[in-house]
């Protein structure tokens, strides 16, 4: 009889419409490849050689002031330019190109240079919150942005190049390609229920209770059915709102404590900090009313077996479709029995 504990499958992606290849019983199998160094995670709390402390110079010669709590720049390296001008290459449509442009912006969640997220304050936190929410407004108030993408890189393995703790936002002159297929998945879905398709999804996900990690009054953080990523999580709100600056007082505080246990749990897997590429998914802005989506945040981390053994998307994952081993359940059953103090703060 066929086990989804057992048994290779495959999962569908319910957001993009993508499937997924799960193998359960290649976790038998031994392991004799890369093995990656750890990183040694003994930060001053202001380093005069980084270019995000306060009141260092960056490499454009600009000054950072003396902040004390988060501050928001523009990025001194932009991949997007506000003032790309318009235009393309059509040959024959074989040979297609179209100008792309946006503005790209850099967030220091803190002063202080020796922590990350789950290492500070649900106070801090939520100031970081507020700040997300306040240049989702300020940034979608330029009508030629059509999709504001805040994301954070957390350690090396992820190609973060500055430790500190940092986060960014990319807005573009079109919808990028992820949020455009959980654009139509949901609206889909939307049009034809009437309904959220991730209310409907975490209501059965509560129900289930076989891949809950955590859950408060305003926010649950899942490993998704369909995860490709080992230890992959998702926040999602319990109340169907379609970007985070409708979130009220009480979901902000309710998303900060999440946010801090979530990334807790991750550090004390391995007893490391633990590092994860993580962005929010919310509706596009200047292109007509999107009553289908419904805010999430993915955390998308490689670490596989340990703290030196990654996961790598190579071969089948690359020409076919991903692929993962360990299943969501198992995942999640191990990242819930975690707790969720930070390991540093339990042996004070």
């Amino acid at each position: 009889m066929f086990d989804l504990k057992e048994h290779s499958h495959t999962r569908l992606n319910i957001l993009t419409g993508d499937w997924i290849l799960v193998s359960p019983h290649r976790m038998k199998r031994p392991w004799q490849g890369q093995v990656e160094d750890l990183s040694k995670d003994n930060r001053p709390i202001y380093d005069s050689k980084c270019y995000l402390c306060p009141g260092n110079k960056r490499s454009d010669g600009s000054v950072n002031p003396e902040y004390n709590d988060s501050y928001v720049f523009t990025n001194d390296f932009s991949a997007l330019l506000i003032d790309t001008p318009k235009g393309g290459v059509d040959e024959e449509r074989l040979l297609v190109a179209s100008s792309e442009s946006g503005i790209c912006k850099v967030i220091c969640f803190s002063p202080c240079h020796d922590l990350t997220l789950p290492q500070m304050g649900i106070d801090a936190i939520e100031k970081v919150i507020k700040v997300w929410q306040t240049e989702f407004t300020e940034i979608s108030l330029n009508s030629s942005i059509k999709y504001i993408q805040i994301f954070e890189n957390k350690g090396e393995i992820m190609g973060c190049s500055n430790p500190h703790p940092h986060g960014q936002i990319w807005s573009s002159s079109s919808v990028p390609l992820e949020v455009s297929k959980e654009t139509f998945q949901q609206k889909k879905y939307f049009e034809k229920y009437g309904k959220s398709l991730l209310l409907s999804y975490i209501e059965l996900e509560i129900k289930k209770q076989e891949r809950i990690v955590l859950e408060n009054e305003h926010f649950v953080a899942l490993v998704p059915f369909w995860a490709v990523w080992p230890y992959e999580t998702m926040i999602v709100s319990k109340r169907h709102v379609p970007d985070i600056t409708q979130f009220t007082p009480g979901e902000r505080k309710s998303f900060a404590i999440i946010l801090k246990q979530l990334t807790s749990k991750y550090d004390n897997l391995f007893e490391m900090s633990f590092p994860y590429s993580a962005g929010m998914h919310q509706r596009p802005v200047n292109d007509g009313e999107h009553p289908e989506w419904h805010w999430h945040m993915h955390f998308y981390p490689p670490l596989l077996r340990s703290a030196t053994v990654k996961k790598f998307m190579v071969g089948y994952e690359m020409l076919a479709n991903p692929q993962r081993d360990i299943t969501a359940e198992n995942a999640a059953e191990k990242l819930k029995s975690l707790s969720d103090v930070h390991y540093s703060e339990q042996k004070i």
